[in-house]
């Protein structure tokens, strides 16, 4: 992993209930779909299951998925499963809102699923997608 390449790291002056918004919205008008809409919030999923959180915790964990590009790529090769779930961590810091997106470099794809050469090419697409779609957003 190459932490400048595969970790992208940008701040926005939206709160981070507003970011969300505008997020989900950009990402519903690029055939993206939030699935898990319902549990993102984790101050609220930790504390359904115990978890014990301040009233100011305020991460969200968006996953997103492209089900038109997803279900052609996992038809052909179930393996790439392991790398199909996309995050897109928000959060406060420091009175500003944080977002954070892990992707992956084409070697570690490679490594991580073999023989499968248009795979690294495929997926680096949809990260740049998933990076822009964040900057439309902040």
């Amino acid at each position: 992993m190459n932490r400048s390449e595969d970790l992208y790291v940008v701040d926005s002056d939206k709160g981070v209930s507003q970011f969300v918004r505008d997020f989900a919205d950009v990402v519903s008008r690029n055939a993206f779909v939030i699935n898990n809409a319902d549990t993102m919030n984790m101050r609220d999923t930790f504390r359904r299951h115990g978890g014990e959180v301040a009233d100011d915790f305020d991460l969200h964990m968006i996953q997103i998925c492209k089900p038109t590009k997803a279900d052609k790529s996992l038809s052909f090769n179930p393996e790439r499963s392991v790398l199909m779930p996309k995050f897109v961590m928000v959060f406060s810091k420091n009175g500003r809102t944080q977002i954070r997106y892990l992707s992956y470099g084409a070697a570690d794809i490679a490594e991580i699923v073999p023989d499968d050469p248009a795979f690294p090419g495929s997926l680096a697409e949809t990260f740049a997608k998933i990076r822009s779609m964040i900057d439309e957003a902040r």
